[in-house]
């Protein structure tokens, strides 16, 4: 089983919750927490960012929001297999909604 898949965190800008789509996704999130895009891939998670910042796949809300990525909060889940970083993604994404974090995975 080939285990160069990942799960990454992106930081997304306060101003994403101008958009009511992620604002009501995230009813109950911790305006002290950031915004964030919880996402997994077969590339590095660096490149699979730079995609999303240039269009490439991208989410429109790490497109248009994107700032950085936050390692600490999914280095020691990487690296994994396919089907391992599907599950682990929606886990993520589910235990940062959970922590208060204001999430997007798609």
């Amino acid at each position: 089983m080939a285990r160069h898949h990942h799960v990454y965190v992106i930081e997304l800008s306060p101003g994403v919750l101008r958009r009511v789509r992620f604002r009501r996704a995230n009813p109950h999130h911790d305006p002290i927490l950031p915004c964030v895009y919880v996402g997994s891939t077969g590339l590095q998670p660096e490149e699979r960012l730079a995609n999303h910042l240039a269009g490439i796949k991208a989410c429109p809300f790490v497109k248009q929001f994107g700032l950085r990525l936050l390692p600490h909060l999914y280095e020691g889940y990487n690296p994994m297999s396919w089907r391992e970083a599907l599950t682990k993604e929606v886990e993520l994404a589910e235990l940062l909604r959970r922590q208060g974090f204001a999430v997007w995975q798609n």
